[in-house]
């Protein structure tokens, strides 16, 4: 009984820190966004300079300009 008190404990720990480390479909549903607009690629954490942006401003993308591509 111990065991799987521990281990209930456990998984919740788990997934609780599971969320923190991936994106949140309601920006992209808030900004109106695919999720590739601000991550580099989809399912992965690593940002580019749109998502930067949003981390940096409070999860808004009010003023932002998207780099010139040459």
């Amino acid at each position: 009984m111990r065991l799987l008190k521990v281990l209930i404990v456990l998984t919740v720990i788990t997934g609780s820190l599971l969320t923190l480390a991936t994106a949140k479909p309601e920006y992209a549903k808030k900004e109106g966004k695919a999720c590739t607009f601000c991550h580099v690629k989809a399912g992965q954490k690593d940002l580019n300079d749109a998502g930067k942006y949003y981390k940096e401003h409070s999860h808004s993308l009010e003023g932002y300009k998207p780099a010139e591509s040459k």
